[in-house]
């Protein structure tokens, strides 16, 4: 019998959560064009705040990889993640863009879960990261084929439509397909509770930017 791979399974799993995230109000009106720019820029310096830790994370997992060439490429998501997204972000937002801003709730505890697993096996961590690239990458997918050039906010959807996010999408699927392979059935089912938890967060955290949740204090 042929060998089912770790991905395919943790997708099967997690794919109701990705089907409830292309129908958030978020979501549909980022894709219409309709969605406010309030919502946009908070949603913006949500993301900036992650993505500084994501990175960070990032560069923990390829530390701790068994190959060479996987440590390599993790090492280059990390300083894509840098080049890229910081410069989206500062193109709307400026260089005071971030000045004031607080992670929320829903932020803090999904950098907070992204950063726990570096303590758990690294087949966990790189687990845990994935769905920032396969879930941001579908949902994106979605929404360059809805949105039309007139749309407000067609400068940000385009770059979902990148190639070279796609590949490292697929790099990473198969890093995490590697490690899965490699480790014991209780790894691999916790590989699949980590990626399902970092699934839900990506919903929870489109759902956050368009309730404008309030940034902590701290």
């Amino acid at each position: 019998m042929e060998h089912k791979k770790w991905s395919e399974e943790a997708w099967r799993l997690a794919e109701p959560i990705y089907r409830a995230i292309i129908e958030l109000p978020f979501v549909r009106e980022l894709a219409a064009g309709t969605l406010s720019r309030e919502r946009f820029l908070f949603y913006l310096r949500q993301d900036a705040m992650y993505v500084d830790n994501y990175v960070r994370v990032l560069a923990h997992v390829a530390s701790r990889l068994p190959e060479t060439a996987m440590v390599e490429d993790f090492l280059k998501f990390a300083l894509d993640g840098v080049l890229v997204e910081k410069a989206l972000h500062q193109s709307y937002l400026g260089p005071e863009g971030l000045d004031g801003a607080k992670p929320t709730a829903v932020n803090l505890l999904y950098m907070d879960h992204e950063t726990a697993l570096g303590l758990k096996p690294v087949a966990m961590e790189a687990a845990g990261i994935l769905p920032c690239f396969w879930v941001y990458q579908k949902v994106g997918e979605s929404i360059l084929a809805n949105a039309a050039k007139e749309n407000p906010y067609y400068h940000w959807i385009e770059t979902y439509g990148d190639p070279a996010f796609e590949q490292s999408n697929r790099r990473a699927i198969e890093i995490c397909d590697t490690l899965a392979d490699l480790a014991s059935e209780e790894v691999r089912r916790e590989m699949t509770r980590a990626f399902l938890l970092s699934t839900r967060f990506e919903q929870m955290f489109w759902e956050s930017a368009y309730r404008l949740d309030e940034m902590l204090p701290y």
